[in-house]
């Protein structure tokens, strides 16, 4: 559906239409396309009947939406910016955050399954992966029969990715990965993972590499799963490497190299992260409007007190607000400008 969408791409200057349920005019320095208006429709449509009735069950059960995900894949959304020569959508990452925010709004689980695997997993391989990596670990994972996690944070250090205790020692023909990552969103459900260890620990953040595991994969087991206060339909589990051989070819980017991948990959993930945010805003912003119209008292819906329209009007300025940040910080993205200081 996406791939059709990206064929129309007519730039619109100045925006009326109904972008959500809201109306908005021309963002400073943002060109909506129609595509942009034609995608967040489509991802509106699939949110309201597809995802709404289902959110609350799958996070209660902490249940995986196996076929909403292939759903998912079936109209581009997980394969977002990655271009069609590769099996992606295509489109844009101002796309790709319109898209998120959209998802998430109906359910945060799917947004954030979503958003690693577009952002964390296929992001690395794109952009730093050789031809014969892309053809196994990028082309299966684009239409949500297969995802794919992002192994960077450990026990002791979280997300520093210069701190990894995590080896990897060079054996001749292939690599042997020790140690362990945490809080690994995707862990049990993905069948690969980009994971990032030490090569070289004398040289610190030079000496990180990063590398593509299959999973299932010898060497490799997954911790429980944490019991989560929220977004439970998504596993978060720990990634145990224990001698675990992968090939040399497994090699993701050059010998120290992992920093770098890590730290761009984040870059763009944050973008990603916020789109989520927007979602989960919006769908609070949503509910407390629709509460307040129900909700009497002293006679009349507390929506037509000025306290309440008060806290409304807080609550839209500062979503509104941060989604023109978040939108800026794609923007910039697609126009190879820095972002990182916006997101």
């Amino acid at each position: 559906m996406l791939r059709a969408i990206n064929k129309s791409h007519c730039l619109v200057s100045t925006i009326t239409a109904n972008y959500s349920r809201r109306s908005i005019t021309q963002m400073h320095s943002i060109n909506f396309t129609d595509t942009h208006i034609m995608l967040k429709n489509t991802c509106k449509e699939f949110v309201d009947k597809e995802l709404l009735p289902l959110a609350a069950k799958i996070d209660k059960t902490h249940e995986y939406p196996t076929e909403i995900i292939k759903k998912m894949g079936e109209l581009g959304l997980m394969a977002v910016d990655i271009p069609e020569k590769y099996d992606g959508a295509g489109l844009d990452y101002l796309s790709y955050a319109i898209a998120m925010e959209e998802i998430s709004r109906g359910c945060a689980s799917t947004g954030v399954i979503m958003s690693a695997h577009n952002s964390l997993y296929l992001g690395p391989i794109f952009k730093f992966g050789n031809e014969k990596q892309l053809d196994e670990y990028l082309r299966p994972f684009t239409k949500g029969d297969k995802i794919g996690c992002f192994a960077l944070s450990e026990p002791g250090n979280g997300s520093d990715a210069g701190a990894a205790s995590t080896t990897a020692v060079d054996k001749g023909d292939h690599w042997v990965l020790n140690g362990t990552k945490s809080w690994i969103t995707n862990g049990y459900e993905s069948e690969a993972t980009v994971v990032f260890a030490t090569t070289n620990k004398s040289l610190k953040h030079k000496g990180i590499s990063a590398f593509i595991v299959p999973k299932p994969h010898y060497g490799l087991s997954l911790g429980k799963k944490e019991d989560k206060l929220g977004i439970r339909a998504s596993s978060t589990c720990n990634l145990i490497f224990d001698e675990c051989k992968i090939p040399k070819e497994n090699l993701l980017g050059k010998t120290g190299e992992g920093f770098k991948i890590a730290m761009t990959t984040l870059d763009a993930g944050r973008i990603g992260i916020a789109s989520q945010a927007l979602g989960i805003g919006q769908a609070a912003l949503d509910c407390a409007v629709d509460y307040a119209k129900k909700r009497v008292a002293f006679g009349k819906a507390i929506s037509n007190l000025q306290a309440i329209q008060i806290k409304i009007a807080d609550m839209e300025t500062r979503l509104e607000s941060a989604r023109l940040l978040t939108f800026k910080a794609a923007a910039l993205k697609d126009n190879k400008k820095p972002f990182t200081k916006v997101t």
